[in-house]
């Protein structure tokens, strides 16, 4: 009797150790996927950040390619009038020579 009370008392007490170790993997398990899922969220929010900030620059790019554009037609535009008044100065100072 007293041998069988002891069987019965190491094998409820594995039973209890592989209860409580596989509860505590459980609860372990269910902390990281809680933490890992905390990082893949800041990992996003940084992830949308930046693109906004390169839809920013993208913004910023195309205006400075207009501006540059711009100005480029107005330097053609005083060029040929630089080049109109060059032509009148000559003239000018042909008719008085």
């Amino acid at each position: 009797m007293k041998i069988e009370v002891m069987v019965l008392l190491t094998i409820a007490s594995i039973c209890a150790s592989i209860y409580f170790g596989l509860s505590n993997f459980r609860r372990i398990q269910k902390s990281d996927d809680k933490k890992e899922a905390a990082e893949s969220t800041s990992m996003f929010v940084k992830m949308e950040n930046i693109s906004n900030g390169v839809t920013e620059i993208k913004s910023d790019l195309k205006s400075i390619r207009d501006e540059n554009k711009e100005s480029r037609e107005r330097l053609i535009i005083v060029e040929q009038s630089a080049k109109q008044a060059h032509k009148r100065i000559d003239k000018l100072e042909g008719v008085e020579d």
